[in-house]
């Protein structure tokens, strides 16, 4: 990817977390202004998000490093084989995730 296509979506990114922060504390303050309890807002689940991040960026490693081993040993093009595996391994790392989560909620389910 060249260097100059990512200043731009940079600076699309942070125009838009600055927009998304300040419209955030803006529903907030209302909240708490009509005596709402603004804990509701708060994304804070049971769920270990680290985990589901730590496995994606896992499986994207492992889908760059078979990428480019498959890009070595055939004829199938570096960028698309790379792009491919990131794809594939990112959303089975999703997909394992999906099912470690599921296995959690009906153990607590159960334990209640």
């Amino acid at each position: 990817m060249e260097a100059g296509i990512l200043v731009p979506i940079s600076f699309f990114a942070m125009i838009f977390g600055i927009i998304y922060i300040s419209f955030k504390r803006k529903e907030r303050r209302l909240l708490i202004e009509k005596g709402v309890d603004a804990s509701l807002l708060d994304s804070k689940t049971t769920s270990p998000t680290a985990l589901k991040w730590g496995m994606v960026f896992i499986g994207i490693g492992v889908g760059i490093l078979l990428g480019k081993i498959i890009a070595a040993y055939s004829t199938m093009g570096d960028d698309a084989s790379v792009f491919s595996m990131i794809c594939l391994f990112g959303g089975l790392a999703l997909v394992i995730y999906y099912f470690m989560e599921r296995n959690t909620i009906k153990k607590q389910d159960n334990n209640q």
